[in-house]
């Protein structure tokens, strides 16, 4: 632990490792919202892709790396080092992101944003280890919040310079072209390499306890307690299909691009402004209030977005989308070293990002399906992923609140 236990957490007692992770995730998160917030209407106007068919692309992807992010969980416990792991899962994110500006179908798009995710599945458990080994338990929200909001800055400051190119390419179109798409591409590879450069050159590995065994795909040493925190989050999830959904429905009701990515920079904004305060207060009050009030807030937009009759209605509702990421995102991540040995925090993390991965498969396909349909069936319309996802929050919301202890 290299962090000093203080009665008074702040910014000032925040060790280089946490900065140095928080400056490769703003880096990075600079480079893949540029693209990937823009790559469902890439799909959708230049390809001609339906819903169904993007659900799979996003909920594949993240499915891809989730035994990669348990494996590389227990590698790092294993090899009792993070850090080069990380290095590696960032480095490969950001080779795979040239290959995006050749992509002329949705087969080549699905496999560079595998290649993507599998990256992000070798960096994510290692990370997160990381930056828990880090940081005394006494700031262990307020570290996650601050990584949260560096993460988000990144996110808001890409989506700023991809507004930039769509005004300058096509203001006031409704549909995405493909020569912006590619110019939003190649400006994303330059803080893609300085985030792995960030990390190689700015963070150091903290020594992590003894071995373990290979993991297994059970809960069998981690505890009762991560089990039961598993089968909550993980019901909450099962809604929470991708964001992509929540762009294509903004699109449905009328905005135009750049009022799509306009909207994506309001919610950043939210959600960056929120994370650390956030962790910080969940370091004094608990995690579980901050994790349930976050889920009800993501009921409410859902069940919002579903209701939204003008492109407007969205833009309003993803701006408080904000509050629910800055509340729940951060601080569900900290529970997870609250309640798990420290010598198992790799694969507990690896664990944790491998269910969630697994479960954004059926999530998104769910969603999709329930959009448009599937065959001969059109579905139930744009509303009911929303609906769908606006209930299961609710369920979670409650099973933590009276259920985990």
């Amino acid at each position: 632990m290299t962090s000093q236990s203080n009665s008074h957490p702040s910014l000032r007692s925040i060790p280089r490792n946490i900065w140095a992770v928080s400056l490769t995730s703003f880096f990075m998160d600079i480079s893949s919202e540029m693209v990937l917030n823009i790559l469902p209407l890439f799909l959708s106007d230049v390809l001609g892709v339906k819903t169904n068919i993007i659900g799979l692309i996003e909920g594949v992807a993240e499915a891809t790396a989730s035994l990669l992010k348990l494996f590389s969980g227990w590698l790092s416990d294993r090899l009792r080092a993070r850090k080069w792991l990380a290095v590696a899962g960032y480095g490969l994110s950001a080779l795979a992101k040239p290959f995006f500006y050749l992509a002329n179908s949705w087969g080549m798009v699905a496999g560079v944003r595998w290649t993507d995710r599998v990256g992000k599945g070798i960096r994510t458990a290692p990370r997160d280890a990381l930056v828990a080994d880090s940081i005394s338990e006494e700031q262990r929200g307020l570290a996650f919040g601050l990584h949260r909001a560096a993460d988000t800055g990144g996110a808001v400051m890409g989506l700023l310079i991809a507004l930039g190119v769509v005004w300058a390419a096509q203001r006031g179109a409704a549909d995405l072209g493909r020569s912006t798409f590619q110019t939003v591409v190649l400006i994303s590879l330059v803080p893609a390499f300085l985030a792995v450069i960030s990390l190689a050159l700015g963070a150091r590995d903290v020594p992590v306890g003894k071995e373990r065994e290979l993991p297994r795909i059970s809960f069998r040493g981690l505890g009762r307690r991560f089990a039961l925190f598993m089968l909550i989050v993980g019901l909450f999830d099962l809604g929470n299909s991708s964001d992509a959904f929540l762009i294509l429905r903004a699109k449905e009701r009328g905005l135009s691009i750049v009022g799509v990515l306009g909207m994506l920079v309001t919610f950043n904004i939210v959600y960056t402004l929120l994370s650390t305060p956030a962790g910080s207060l969940s370091d004094r009050i608990g995690r579980r209030r901050i994790i349930v009030t976050g889920w009800l807030v993501y009921a409410v937009i859902y069940l919002g977005v579903a209701l939204a009759r003008t492109g407007w209605h969205v833009w309003l509702l993803y701006a408080l989308y904000g509050i629910y990421y800055g509340l729940a995102y951060g601080t569900t991540k900290a529970m997870v070293a609250d309640i798990v040995p420290t010598h198992l925090r790799g694969t507990a993390y690896g664990t944790y990002n491998a269910v969630l991965g697994i479960l954004d498969l059926p999530a998104s396909l769910i969603a999709g399906v329930l959009w448009q349909g599937v065959g001969a069936w059109a579905g139930f319309g744009p509303s009911a992923p929303f609906l769908f996802g606006a209930a299961l929050a609710l369920v979670a919301a409650v099973l933590m609140a009276t259920v985990f202890k």
